[in-house]
This record gives C-alpha cells, sequence and structure tokens, in this order.
C-alpha cells in the first residue's frame, strides 16, 4: 500500500467484522496460523519480552511488544473477569505496526477480534503438532467468548468433528450451541468438566475467573491425551491441578513469561519445557508417542500479535476494509513543528 506518512490504515471493529466475513472465519484461521507458524520459524529475529502488566485486584492491562528487526508491533490488552456481569467484554484490545527504520506507524487495529482469531488459530496450530493423530473429539470447559473460535479452529486445522461442552454457567453452553449448530458438529452437552474429558483427544480449558482453580483433576486424564489450557493468563490465575503437569509434556510460547503467567507457576523453576519453535523448526520432538499426555500451557505471546497484524495488513489493498487516520504531525520542513501550528490558526 503506497500511502502519505502521515496517513495510517486502522482498521475498526466494523472492518474486522466485515474482513472475517469476506474471507469466511475459518479460512482466516487456517491462513492466520500459517502466518503464526511462519514466525515461530524465524524466532531467534523477534524481540523477546515477558508482557509489561499492570494488575489490579479487578483485572490486567498489559501492553506485549515486540519487533522482527524490520517491522515493530505492540497490543494493549486488558483481562477483567467481572466485565461481564456490567455487560462488557472480558477482554478488549487494539494493535500497531511500526516500521523500524524510521518509528511511523504503518498499521492501527482493533484486536478484540483479532486476538480471538489468532489465540484459536495458535491453540490448533499446536495441537497439529502435538495432538494424537486421528483426533476428532474436543472437550471445551469454559464457553464463554472464545470458545467458539476455538471450535472452528480445532476443525479446520485439526479435524475436530465432534464437541463436548461443560460452564458452569448454562446459558454459556446454549450461546456456544446455538452459534456452531451450522458448522458440522456433533455437539454434546455435559453436566460436569469430568463428563466432558470423557472420549476425549484433545481437552480444552478456557475459563475467565482470575483465580487458582482447578477445573481439571488429576483423576479425570487418562493417557494419549493433548490438552490445550489457555484459561491461566496471568499471576494468581490456573485451571489444571499440579499433579496433571508432572506427568505431562509442558510445550510453552515463551518461557520467561509462562513460569509468570502460565501452568508453570505451580511447579519449580527449573522444571523441563520445551518452547513450541523448537518444535517447528525440528530442533525439539512434540508428541513422542500415542500415550503421552501433551500439554500446551498458553497465555498468549507477543509474536503470535504481530503475525495476527502483519495478516490483516496484507489483507488491506484487496478488500479496502481500512480508514485513513491523519495520525502523524507533517510540518513543512521536520524541524518547524510551531510554524505548522501558526499556519493552521492561518487557515482558520
Amino acid at each position: 500500500m503506497t500511502k502519505k506518512l502521515n496517513i495510517v490504515p486502522f482498521v475498526s471493529v466494523d472492518h474486522m467484522m466485515k474482513l472475517v466475513l469476506e474471507i469466511g472465519v475459518e479460512k482466516m484461521l487456517v491462513e492466520m496460523a500459517d502466518y503464526i507458524e511462519a514466525d515461530f520459524k524465524r524466532w531467534e529475529l523477534f524481540d523477546k519480552t515477558p508482557r509489561v502488566a499492570s494488575h489490579s485486584p479487578e483485572g490486567v492491562i498489559e501492553l506485549m511488544p515486540t519487533s522482527d528487526g524490520e517491522v515493530y508491533g505492540f497490543k494493549y490488552v486488558n483481562g477483567h473477569p467481572s466485565n461481564t456481569k456490567q455487560g462488557l467484554q472480558t477482554v478488549t484490545a487494539f494493535g500497531v505496526l511500526s516500521n523500524v527504520n524510521n518509528g511511523y506507524p504503518v498499521l492501527i487495529s482493533e484486536m478484540t477480534i483479532l486476538t480471538a482469531l489468532r489465540t484459536a488459530a495458535t491453540s490448533a496450530l499446536v495441537a497439529r503438532y502435538l495432538a494424537p493423530k486421528g483426533s476428532t473429539t474436543m472437550a471445551m470447559i469454559g464457553n464463554g467468548a472464545q470458545s467458539e473460535f476455538q471450535a472452528l479452529a480445532f476443525k479446520s486445522i485439526v479435524g475436530i468433528k465432534n464437541l463436548r461442552l461443560y460452564d458452569i454457567d448454562s446459558i454459556a453452553t446454549d450461546k456456544c450451541m446455538e452459534n456452531l449448530k451450522n458448522y458440522g458438529f456433533t455437539i454434546t452437552r455435559c453436566t460436569s468438566a469430568e463428563e466432558a474429558v470423557q472420549g476425549a483427544d484433545i481437552i480444552t480449558t478456557v475459563t475467565a475467573d482470575k483465580q487458582y482453580a482447578t477445573i481439571l483433576t488429576d483423576d479425570m486424564v487418562g493417557s494419549a491425551v493433548h490438552i490445550n489450557a489457555i484459561g491461566g493468563d496471568c499471576p494468581g490465575k490456573t485451571e489444571l491441578h499440579k499433579d496433571i503437569l508432572l506427568r505431562s509434556e509442558i510445550f510453552v510460547e515463551y518461557t520467561p513469561q509462562t513460569r509468570i503467567e502460565g501452568e508453570l507457576q505451580q511447579l519449580n523453576a527449573d522444571h523441563k519445557v520445551t518452547e513450541m519453535w523448537e518444535v517447528m523448526t525440528g530442533v525439539a520432538p512434540g508428541r513422542v508417542n500415542k500415550e503421552q499426555i501433551t500439554l500446551f500451557d498458553s497465555v498468549g505471546f507477543a509474536t503470535e500479535d504481530f503475525s495476527a497484524l502483519r495478516y490483516v495488513r496484507d489483507q488491506l489493498e484487496r478488500t479496502g476494509l481500512y480508514q485513513d487516520l491523519d495520525m502523524l504531525a507533517d510540518p513543512d520542513t521536520p524541524r518547524d513543528l510551531f510554524g505548522m501550528l501558526l499556519r493552521a490558526a492561518d487557515k482558520g
């Protein structure tokens, strides 16, 4: 896209919804997963740091920065579980890409919808490497805002056909079943987490409460499963009993961040884990036998947001789904910012 440097393309929520509908949600999940995988495979190029977090009793506000040396990106995101009681989203977000050479932003985008898409795409991408071959059944514990995206990503990327759903809020399960009724799943409503995991090849936990919780106890989890644990994503928030972790091969995005925010909070700092870039590049094995329990201790990492923003930027010229924002001062000469003000006053 050839643009004046002071004009920045902005993708609004309305643009993002139209983009998803134009491309198709399943196709977009598959294509975004390809971008995420490509960036994992060039992991060493990226700046990496645990996200910068501001915690409060109500939730957390975070910045997630990274750069591949040519493009810089960051996401602003919050997580406030009690928001739903006020009719508000638990998670909201926006993101920015910038040109490293001059520091100018080249994209601003909503990321509330986009984060749901990239989280689901990452989950399913990882499961493609770690889940038992031929997996067709997934238990999903937590049927809130992320659940449909997870289901569709696992359908389109892994081949999941059967969903076993449970949420402590039956209305959430009603919503999830209604939203997914035309997507070709066989859906079973379950009355407990223990019932939901029966016969599942993949178990996804995606709950929202900011607390140490035990969504899965050790006796619920047998061998030959993959656990996609995505609900534990900040200090003081977990979903799995410690004994499950001790029986599992644990895979993470970026170890220093996951030790702060993931299920790894429950384990010693020297407990062995494998980063997914190692699996995707062949440096380390993924699943090595059918009977293993593999666990993706996912907290979300900045490179995934970078990939998602990169994907969106690549769709803009073709779709035109953005608007131009006059974001940057553009004086006649770079050192005459005050003069620009004076000239604006003369025009007024």
